[in-house]
């Protein structure tokens, strides 16, 4: 896979070289861990944000240097009051767009026992990972790097498995096999 890329400040590749790389990321189905697995040397220009669209996360701009934002992802205690979570909910969502739910009532083996498997879904061929590649929300399973790539013009640096479990769950048959 070869895909355009770009030294901070140098060497911007034109908005026809992005469009051109985010089909070839799309269609090769390989996700960012095909990425990695083909040892590329830099991280591909559709990868890298450029400084404008940067501004609201510059550190200069931090009124309190004592205040770190930094390794610090909110934790929410499902045991409380169900207001207070909901507001909680909503205020970790719209700062940081993620948060940690404690006291959900889900078993740690179960949670290990999915991460592992996710773990292995990630680690498994990508041949067997190119059929769950979609950025149709609307499927209940699928694997994608980002869900807005064509209108973003950006991608994330990540894979992501989506399971829509609710309100109607998968068959076992759209669900990836196990490892």
């Amino acid at each position: 896979m070869s895909f355009p890329s770009v030294v901070p400040s140098r060497n911007i590749p034109s908005d026809l070289e992005i469009e051109e790389a985010i089909k070839a990321f799309d269609e090769s189905k390989a996700g960012v861990k095909g990425l990695v697995d083909s040892r590329i040397a830099t991280v591909p220009s559709i990868f890298i944000e450029p400084p404008e669209s940067n501004r609201r996360h510059n550190r200069s701009e931090c009124t309190d240097p004592d205040q770190s934002y930094e390794h610090v992802v909110p934790v929410i205690d499902l045991s409380g009051p169900r207001e207070d979570i909901v507001v909680q909910i909503c205020e970790a969502s719209e700062k940081w767009g993620v948060f940690q739910a404690v006291n959900h009532g889900v078993p740690l083996t179960i949670l290990d026992e999915m991460l592992l498997e996710v773990a292995k879904f990630h680690e498994s061929p990508a041949e067997e990972k190119q059929q769950f590649y979609t950025r149709d929300l609307k499927k209940k399973v699928g694997l994608a790097s980002t869900f807005d790539l064509y209108t973003r013009k950006r991608a994330n640096w990540r894979d992501t498995v989506h399971c829509d479990m609710a309100p109607d769950p998968p068959s076992p048959e759209e669900l990836p096999m196990p490892w």
